[in-house]
């Protein structure tokens, strides 16, 4: 064996010679969690800032202005905009019509998400078929589905008003899309009966946490089924039912394609939602700042509600 040979075995089990002082020191806040936290979200806050924070400040400038398209010229007007929507009877059936949609149709799948989740979760043989087809709403394209759903409201030939005939539930045509209740009504049903699958997975899941032990024990103790889900299978819910509930609130309060797509806001304005009056205030009407104004007006509630989101899921996380 070489001298070189003997040298390089007996520095094999020595450390490695640290580098430069100065280099250590350059790059020891990555041995900290917080610095190297943040800069890993870096690239994700620069992509987020971009495609939300730009469009968001553009919006607010918007609706500062008389901004209207094809127009070079933008001058400052302040509040006006805002004032001006005040006294429109159109927004202030559209705030009332935004509320109407929205609550009406969170609660029901709410309610149906939940009922949902309870049946899948008793079922045992095909589960993964029947959690599959339950999906199905929720994962086609919604305006492939809202179209099925436009031919089954037609006033003429409506499926759903031939199966009430053949119940007995009704007697003539029933005039789905052409009359404000009829049609608040209808699009409250096809966005129900989208969004009700995405609250059955996710309470379906909240499930398999509740403590099978807990759950016996009430069996044990002889109470009812309506019993163990108020007493024992709810209180482990109610966090995740809070977190999905202001999720689903917020894609509700700015639903666009199920209201545009089966009426147009019509008939007469009975059916307008904040993003649709928008879209058709700046869009179709070339106001860009009218439409500016209608989108903003909401975005203090959907930052509160957003906060008391993240607000529930920190106290969760703890």
């Amino acid at each position: 064996m070489t001298v070189r040979t003997v040298d390089r075995v007996a520095g094999a089990g020595r450390p490695a010679r640290p580098g430069p002082p100065a280099a250590r020191e350059r790059w020891s806040f990555l041995d900290r969690e917080t610095p190297l936290g943040y800069l890993l979200v870096l690239p994700m806050a620069v992509v987020v800032l971009g495609l939300v924070g730009y469009p968001l400040v553009l919006t607010v400038w918007f609706s500062l202005t008389d901004k209207s398209l094809g127009s070079d010229t933008v001058s400052f007007v302040g509040l006006t905009n805002y004032l001006e929507l005040l006294d429109d009877p159109v927004f202030a059936r559209t705030m009332w019509n935004t509320f109407n949609y929205t609550v009406t149709a969170v609660f029901a799948k709410l309610v149906l998400g939940l009922v949902m989740a309870l049946a899948l979760n008793e079922v045992r043989r095909f589960r993964r078929f029947f959690r599959a087809a339950f999906l199905l709403p929720w994962v086609v394209p919604s305006s492939l589905s809202v179209l099925a759903w436009m031919w089954m409201f037609q006033a003429d030939f409506s499926v759903l008003t031939y199966l009430g005939r053949q119940v007995g539930l009704v007697d003539g045509n029933i005039p789905w899309l052409g009359e404000a209740g009829w049609a608040m009504a209808a699009v409250q049903t096809v966005n129900i009966w989208r969004g009700a699958p995405f609250f059955g997975i996710i309470i379906l899941a909240g499930l398999a946490t509740v403590p099978k032990e807990l759950v016996e024990a009430a069996v044990v103790d002889g109470a009812s089924a309506w019993q163990r889900l108020r007493y024992v299978i709810l209180p482990h819910l109610t966090p995740i039912l809070v977190v999905v509930t202001l999720f689903s609130f917020v894609q509700t309060l700015g639903d666009f394609q199920i209201v545009w797509i089966l009426t147009n806001g019509g008939p007469v304005n009975s059916t307008h939602l904040i993003s649709t009056l928008a879209f058709r205030t700046g869009i179709r009407g070339a106001d860009i700042a009218s439409g500016s104004a209608i989108s903003f007006f909401v975005f203090p509630a959907l930052a509160s509600i957003i906060a008391l989101q993240l607000t529930v899921m920190r106290r969760k996380a703890k």
